[in-house]
């Protein structure tokens, strides 16, 4: 961030950055706008986010609150996240019920903003903000979107690999009765030979299997063309609906799969 020598105070300070469009800042950036040391600069921030003006979402990193937005404490998330990931230097990218939520798919808004990153990562909680993070060691093997927002271009999952997350994660997800209910309305967002095409890198076979059998549950029928072909060339052994329940119940034969929970999407 570049020096601005003629700023006095943190108003001026914070004033200048949005002035600009720059919504985020650390400690250094302030200290040398300023002039002061590094303990002044710290007390005027820490003093700043006592009034609601300034969040600090993750340690050394802080965003400007806006009037409009101090009711929750801090800058929505997809305001700043495509910054946070860089001070973080990490890859990324905005996922499940979050980037489903971009694509109409949002039966309930989401609580948390959902981002994927490479290694596992606390939460972050800012005001009535809060990040939480899905870890994907192949990340960068997956091909991404862009969403324009209010501050700049965030890295968005398309539908094809949000549907597959949704299920891969589906206790992230809501569990698989959301899972389903937001496949229903992600449907239309989805190409069939897209999702042929990313199957078998976007998770295990038997997220193939699932987020099959689930599209056709939900009556998304003519989207799952590609997946079938995927799973019959594929030959996969017979795996669970849900992971975490014994392996007892129906067989679905097109999709090898042990209907061991009974789902009820909200549709």
């Amino acid at each position: 961030m570049e020096q601005i020598s003629n700023i006095k105070n943190i108003h001026h300070f914070l004033d200048n950055l949005r002035s600009r469009g720059i919504y985020r800042f650390t400690v250094g950036d302030y200290q040398s706008g300023a002039g002061i040391s590094q303990l002044a600069a710290r007390k005027a921030i820490r003093r700043a986010r006592e009034r609601g003006e300034v969040a600090t979402p993750y340690r050394g990193f802080h965003v400007i609150v806006p009037p409009e937005y101090r009711a929750i404490g801090c800058l929505p998330a997809e305001r700043f996240i495509a910054d946070l990931m860089n001070h973080l230097e990490e890859s990324y990218y905005v996922g499940l019920l979050t980037a489903a939520s971009y694509y109409g798919a949002a039966h309930h808004a989401p609580q948390v903003f959902q981002v994927v990153v490479k290694k596992p990562r606390p939460d972050m909680v800012a005001g009535k903000v809060r990040i939480t993070f899905i870890a994907r060691n192949d990340l960068d093997e997956m091909e991404v979107g862009e969403r324009k927002t209010a501050t700049g271009v965030i890295k968005v999952s398309p539908p094809e690999l949000t549907a597959f997350d949704l299920v891969g994660y589906s206790q992230r997800s809501g569990g698989l009765d959301n899972v389903a209910t937001v496949l229903s309305e992600l449907a239309d967002s989805l190409n069939s030979g897209k999702l042929r095409d990313i199957a078998a890198k976007a998770g295990p076979i038997r997220w193939s299997q699932r987020l099959g059998y689930l599209l056709q549950l939900v009556g998304a029928k003519s989207k799952v063309h590609g997946l079938a072909a995927f799973v019959e060339e594929t030959a996969p052994r017979m795996t669970k609906l849900d992971p975490q329940q014994p392996s007892k119940g129906e067989k679905d034969i097109r999709w090898r799969v042990i209907v061991n929970t009974e789902v009820e999407p909200d549709v």
